[in-house]
């Protein structure tokens, strides 16, 4: 990639190269912090552009699916998506080559239905998934998602907005819900794992007081990096007479999560952190590059947000050191000696005054680097609207890909990390 087409974004200094991406678009961010917005070969970058920034997307409503030439400077709006929220956008996702960019959409005739695009951007042709993309493997095969219609049943943002009456109500562990995997090669879809199979095949169990008597949905899903295991968020919070919405903002103590990891045949079912670790505060679990062991941040102690690792089965849940505080969206570096996060605005490693550093942390010595400083902080006071960085790698290891607030409205940066990587 050639990015001196781009403008240099030196705010207070970064520690590395960094360039805004987006310098024309406003509106624009990235999906997440474990899935690289640019291509297999290093050439585009793809990310969603809200229609509008002061409030929440209505059933319908459409936004831009917009890829970026990194050696030319060119961006160019290759499709449009009613299947989006505002932390994941229309969940865009690259394939195993720049020939297969992944994203969802809604049918908006009475049925209401989510279903992926395959699209080619080079060429404009596209072909239909019968299921959603919340994450696709590394290898273009997979697509996997929970019910993206269900997600905002405890927090939206991060799902498929639907008319209420079309989101189903889960009482207790169902056997027609949960994870649904699609064929890329085919674009059929199946159910996966229900939530029922899930919670009677997992070992250790999870925990879940009376599982009669609490709504349950799947919500995160993710590919190791080796595209042969998974590792699917359940949440839960107890029922009531009629279905409830956005239990984050209406009732965040009730709600309970567990991760749960699965190989991709189906087999090996374990809890690798359960709602009896979550309840201490917890947040932003993914897989090490090594697709065996987790990373999250977990107030382990209950005393402050620490990062943390555990296998895949749940054992060998630990501190990885009892130096260093977590925040943010974490990600382990393939030689397992630095961490990469962010943090929110409310966070303790924040500067309080709406921006916040991007932390490179040894694990040797548990020294830390603030590499950027940006804006984060929106104009609008919606949670749901926050802007979170999501500091992503590429496949290279080499660029990050970030979110930031900046002139009024929300960017997209690459920074390159080469310096840092040699020492």
């Amino acid at each position: 990639m050639d990015l001196s087409k781009f403008p240099r974004y030196t705010e207070y200094d970064p520690k590395v190269p960094v360039w805004c991406v987006t310098p024309e678009t406003g509106g624009c961010i990235h999906r997440f912090f474990d899935t690289s917005p640019i291509s297999p070969s290093g050439r585009y970058l793809a990310v969603f552009r809200m229609p509008f920034e002061d409030r929440q997307p209505a059933p319908g409503d459409a936004g831009d699916i917009i890829v970026i030439d990194l050696e030319t400077g060119k961006e160019k709006v290759v499709a449009q998506s009613c299947g989006w929220e505002p932390q994941m956008g229309a969940n865009i996702n690259w394939g195993s080559t720049d020939n297969a960019l992944y994203f969802n959409d809604v049918d908006t005739t009475a049925a209401w239905k989510p279903f992926a695009w395959k699209l080619d951007p080079l060429t404009g042709k596209r072909e239909k998934m019968e299921g959603t993309v919340y994450h696709a493997s590394a290898d273009g095969r997979w697509l996997i998602s929970a019910n993206m219609t269900t997600m905002r049943k405890t927090q939206p943002g991060y799902g498929v907005r639907v008319p209420d009456e079309h989101v189903r109500w889960n009482k207790g562990a169902v056997d027609d819900d949960g994870f649904y995997i699609t064929d890329t090669s085919t674009g059929k879809t199946r159910l996966f794992a229900s939530i029922r199979s899930l919670l009677s095949r997992a070992n250790p169990q999870v925990q879940i007081d009376d599982l009669s008597n609490v709504e349950i949905y799947g919500f995160h899903s993710k590919f190791n990096p080796q595209s042969d295991r998974l590792m699917l968020s359940l949440r839960w919070f107890p029922m009531k007479d009629e279905p409830q919405w956005d239990l984050f903002r209406t009732g965040h103590n009730d709600v309970r999560f567990a991760w749960v990891t699965i190989g991709l045949d189906g087999s090996d079912v374990h809890c690798a952190v359960g709602p009896e670790q979550w309840v201490k505060g917890g947040h932003h679990g993914t897989w090490f590059p090594d697709g065996k062991r987790i990373s999250m941040n977990l107030n382990i102690d209950r005393d402050v947000m620490r990062l943390v690792q555990v296998n895949a089965d749940g054992s060998d849940l630990h501190k990885m050191r009892d130096d260093v505080i977590g925040s943010g969206h974490p990600t382990v570096h393939p030689d397992v000696s630095y961490v990469l996060t962010d943090t929110y605005t409310f966070e303790k490693v924040s500067y309080n005054d709406g921006t916040i550093p991007l932390r490179w942390i040894s694990l040797d010595d548990g020294s830390e680097k603030h590499i950027v400083r940006i804006q984060t902080k929106p104009l609008a006071a919606d949670g749901v609207l926050r802007i979170d960085p999501h500091p992503a790698w590429d496949r290279t290891w080499r660029y990050v890909t970030f979110n930031g607030f900046v002139g009024g409205t929300r960017r997209v940066y690459i920074a390159d990390m080469e310096s840092l990587l040699k020492k």
